[in-house]
């Protein structure tokens, strides 16, 4: 196969992957901030249907992923890229913390609120526009911290 053609392919089944999980999220209702949130409410008003989205989540992608691992490398991609490191430095957990808070104070994380942006509503825009945001300062910070000598990824 051609390196064009398996890079078009590659980009086809990447931008399926990504529609299939955005149905997946609104199908499910994770798209809506309001059933996120009280999904989270476990001491108030919980809401467990969300835990049926999980536990189905689970329940395919177990298996599967166990299965796509036995292979050499993926269809439609050199390799896989795995993560490879297993300690937990400080920025993971200060990373972690951040996005559990602001998933909580929200009912959004960058996957759903993505998929949200076709409904139109405002809180979704403002919350885009203010991960896009937290993603740039991001960046401005690490260029301007000294390097790791720790690898980020590896793959097989």
């Amino acid at each position: 196969m051609s390196d064009d053609r398996a890079g078009s392919l590659h980009v086809f089944f990447a931008l399926l992957s990504g529609v299939l999980f955005g149905l997946g999220l609104a199908i499910s209702g994770m798209i809506d901030p309001g059933k996120v949130l009280a999904f989270l409410d476990v001491a108030g008003a919980w809401d467990p249907t969300l835990a049926t989205v999980m536990g189905g989540a689970l329940a395919v992608t177990v298996p599967a992923f166990r299965g796509v691992l036995r292979r050499r490398q993926p269809w439609f991609a050199p390799g896989f890229v795995l993560p490879t490191r297993t300690d937990l430095e400080p920025q993971l957990l200060l990373g972690a913390a951040v996005f559990g808070i602001g998933w909580g104070l929200g009912g959004l994380c960058p996957g759903p609120a993505i998929a949200a942006l076709v409904t139109g509503n405002t809180f979704v825009y403002v919350f885009v526009a203010a991960m896009l945001a937290g993603f740039v300062l991001h960046d401005l910070v690490v260029q301007r911290a000294p390097p790791s000598s720790t690898a980020r990824g590896g793959t097989r």
